[in-house]
């Protein structure tokens, strides 16, 4: 009897060591590359389409630091140096641009609109993974409802000073960092709060990352901006 109840042990324990080391069940991401599929998507719902954001907004000044070497990879990412976005997030940013005018402030974007290849190059490369999106889950970058950004000063066109460069990844670039100086403060924090006004929703360990409140609704993307 003592026996048989070790082999009962013996074989339940096999099968929870089993299960344990079994692989586990990727969910397969659906990305959509294909142009005309794009086009379709954008057909039945207007709110699909990706704007490019200079043209929507003239006034925005744009620092597209992935079509050049000045960014963490050293390297040149995209063969043009655009921004795009959905169409409720370039609304969002038209009427956010208004609001700072007033200030006498403005938008400079450094990203927007990022195809899914140039996630998966970035985690590949970057040094610490905390500060780029996994590709096993892809980036709101990658579905258009995510931009970079920071403000300016309209009339000399300089940046305002905030906590951190762009792309630090530093523990000063968290949104709500606070040994930082009152300036740096007080940018940030109008910046951060005039976004979330227009459901543009700051990431917690990047002050100049804005993610569109309703960003679940939109596929992820790799089609390349030559293409757009």
């Amino acid at each position: 009897m003592i026996k048989f109840n070790l082999l009962v042990l013996s074989f339940f324990f096999s099968l929870v060591v089993g299960a344990q080391n079994k692989p586990l069940a990727i969910k397969k991401l659906v990305i959509v590359s294909s142009y005309q599929q794009y086009q379709a998507s954008v057909k039945s719902n207007p709110d699909n389409e990706l704007i490019e954001i200079k043209k929507a907004i003239p006034t925005v000044k744009l620092d597209i630091r992935y079509a050049t070497r000045n960014n963490f990879m050293r390297q040149v990412m995209y063969k043009q140096a655009r921004a795009f976005a959905r169409k409720p997030v370039v609304e969002a940013l038209k009427k956010i641009q208004k609001e700072l005018s007033k200030k006498g402030y403005g938008l400079k974007i450094f990203d927007a609109y990022r195809p899914y290849a140039i996630t998966v190059e970035f985690y590949k490369k970057a040094s610490d993974k905390n500060f780029v999106a996994n590709p096993a889950n892809g980036s709101k970058h990658n579905r258009g409802c995510a931009v970079d950004l920071t403000l300016i000063d309209l009339k000399t066109g300089k940046e305002l000073t905030m906590p951190t460069p762009y792309d630090s990844f530093s523990a000063a670039a968290a949104a709500k960092y606070k040994d930082v100086s009152l300036e740096a403060r007080k940018n940030r924090d109008l910046l951060i709060a005039v976004m979330a006004k227009y459901q543009m929703n700051v990431l917690e360990n990047e002050w100049w990352h804005y993610d569109f409140s309703n960003w679940r609704t939109y596929d992820l993307m790799d089609i390349p901006f030559e293409k757009l």
